[in-house]
């Protein structure tokens, strides 16, 4: 009988599921919403709710070996979502053992969507022939998986590799973190919107990007502007490359990776992203590292990357 996984993806919003095969093939999925600032049992219920039906259109046909799941603030090695604030579950949920004692899973792994990312990419995705990557999740912040020698960097409490948080811009715009000049302030999809609001507000240049309220405006929006070859739109766009091109020759002075792994929104920008990025970090290499490191964009389906990534981690704990 084949095999399958259970990964679980923990949005703020919605929680996806899907039972997975070692190959990365979805043969069965659910979702449930993600309860937010109430009791985690409640929110627990309706996952598990969710895992039965789920588990009945496997019919059967299948056996599950474990379980994966991607969240915010999971930390791999305890199995608690700790200090979630946008969950609002208070400050360690258990959610690892619950789910063992509800299912009898032998595998069960938690860890943070981006980690979760980087092993899907490892396992399933562009990844496959490399033991040293950095994956970037580029989105409403910027989250990070680390890959050395085919094992995910998770450090002495569980919570290493938020280069996301590295300073960039010293004094810069102020982070959630509670730090000022963070990476994700500068090249997410927020980043960007705020840089190409800081354009528009201290030059008079025209730009279509001038008829969307503050509010309003998304990378997606910066993007359309410019393929029209909008000035503040491909302004925008160069900013961002330079700083994350520079940021990306930090980590790999760190690390020496055989490629950097993009995912997320403003990676379908394609060219306006990739180009300005690569062009900076051949213009900051360093003397002494001697590989030319790859910069790719990530070849997991988006609609199912994070069901994928999640399943990952517990096929990569089987393996």
């Amino acid at each position: 009988m084949e095999k399958v996984v259970l990964g679980i993806d923990i949005g703020g919003t919605n929680t996806e599921i899907g039972f997975v095969t070692e190959k990365g093939e979805v043969v069965a999925t659910a979702h449930t919403p993600t309860l937010t600032n109430t009791d985690f049992k409640h929110y627990f219920n309706a996952l598990v709710k969710a895992i039965r039906r789920a588990e009945q259109s496997l019919k059967g046909n299948y056996k599950i070996a474990g379980a994966g799941i991607g969240a915010p603030n999971g930390n791999y090695l305890n199995g608690c979502i700790e200090n979630a604030v946008n969950l609002g579950w208070g400050d360690k949920v258990p959610i690892i053992d619950m789910l063992k004692e509800e299912f009898g899973y032998d595998v069960c792994v938690l860890s943070n969507d981006a980690n979760a990312a980087a092993v899907g990419e490892m396992i399933f995705g562009g990844a496959r022939d490399f033991k040293n990557f950095i994956m970037l999740t580029l989105g409403t912040g910027l989250g990070s998986g680390i890959i050395i020698n085919g094992q995910l960097v998770v450090g002495t409490d569980g919570n290493a590799g938020e280069l996301g948080h590295l300073t960039v811009v010293p004094g810069g715009r102020e982070c959630g973190c509670g730090h000022l000049g963070c990476l994700e302030n500068y090249c997410s999809a927020t980043g960007m919107v705020r840089t190409a609001l800081e354009f528009m507000a201290y030059n008079k240049v025209p730009s279509v990007l001038r008829d969307f309220k503050a509010s309003e405006l998304t990378s997606k929006d910066i993007f359309d502007a410019a393929q029209a070859g909008d000035s503040i739109a491909l302004d925008t766009f160069q900013y961002t490359g330079e700083i994350l091109g520079a940021a990306i020759n930090d980590m790999i002075t760190f690390s020496s990776p055989e490629a950097i792994v993009l995912f997320g929104g403003p990676t379908k920008a394609g060219d306006f992203i990739l180009n300005p990025t690569i062009e900076s970090m051949k213009a900051n290499k360093r003397k002494f590292m001697k590989n030319d490191v790859k910069v790719l964009i990530s070849e997991l389906d988006g609609a199912q990357a994070a069901v994928l990534g999640a399943a990952a981690m517990a096929w990569n704990d089987i393996q």
